[in-house]
């Protein structure tokens, strides 16, 4: 009897949490731009005053800000998460760095002419973000990790921000693009800048260059790549991970059966918020 009301307590305590996203805004003099972002707020947090960890999740090319909440459920899975006590209780931050036209938008997360969003993202975001949601806002209790586009940026942000995240996780991550090359007519579309900052932001290139030093500060990051073994970006992932190897630097990879698509890193998030939450501090 004792053992049933004990599942029956703990099915209530699952069934009943529920965070809830907010949207806000920051209005960038990096960027010159109003710049939109989803906040996933745990459950009780406006009834307590506890300072909490925080993971940035972001988002890939041509999508936004809402895409997790639309079309990776992430709230529901965060809930289930929590409640089920797997995550820990935390703030999720999700920016805005695309949008559909790549032609007509900006999309990424790395500086390039005209868009220093990598300045923006650490100089204006983090501290503005952090502290209006009660974050306790040191390496220890920060982490990153995104899909495609997001997985790339969020591997670039911990190879040269390694004193910033106490994890990454990367889901399916673009890492490498070849030069870009401008139209026919010499025009050059935001796109064109995507991939050339890309290219020159590459986590391989980085990672042939980095000595002694740098790959010691790697190793103070908790690092996790996730593929499917149909995505065409599975064999940049794969050199990226023999890279890592080979400089001693600790990373779990996962190769599972999928493409490159929402099922994909739905599954992800599942795995990758409990990975967060076991490399917070205690």
């Amino acid at each position: 009897m004792k053992k049933v009301l004990f599942l029956l307590s703990l099915l209530v305590s699952t069934s009943t949490w529920a965070g809830r996203i907010v949207t806000d805004s920051i209005q960038s003099s990096v960027l010159g731009a109003t710049v939109k972002y989803n906040v996933y707020l745990p459950s009780g947090f406006e009834q307590s005053q506890d300072l909490l960890p925080v993971v940035y999740l972001l988002h890939g090319l041509t999508d936004t800000y809402t895409a997790w909440e639309q079309k990776g459920g992430m709230k529901d899975i965060t809930d289930e998460l929590i409640g089920s006590g797997e995550a820990c209780p935390m703030v999720i931050i999700m920016p805005n760095a695309g949008g559909p036209d790549v032609n007509n938008i900006w999309n990424g997360y790395f500086n390039m002419p005209g868009w220093s969003y990598e300045d923006f993202f650490f100089n204006e975001l983090m501290p503005t973000a952090e502290k209006k949601y009660r974050c306790i806002g040191d390496k220890e209790h920060r982490a990153v990790m995104g899909l495609s586009m997001g997985g790339g940026g969020s591997i670039g942000y911990s190879q040269r921000h390694p004193d910033k995240f106490s994890s990454c996780y990367a889901m399916s991550p673009w890492l490498n693009s070849g030069s870009a090359q401008p139209g026919p007519n010499g025009e050059k579309t935001k796109m064109f800048y995507t991939m050339e900052a890309v290219h020159e932001h590459s986590a391989l290139t980085f990672m042939d260059n980095a000595d002694d030093a740098t790959k010691e500060q790697l190793r103070t990051v908790k690092w996790f790549l996730d593929c499917g073994d149909d995505d065409g970006l599975l064999n940049d992932t794969f050199e990226f991970y023999k890279k890592m190897w080979q400089a001693r630097v600790k990373t779990e990879f996962r190769v599972r059966n999928g493409v490159h698509n929402w099922e994909y890193w739905r599954a992800s998030l599942r795995q990758s918020l409990p990975f967060a939450s076991r490399n917070f501090a205690k």
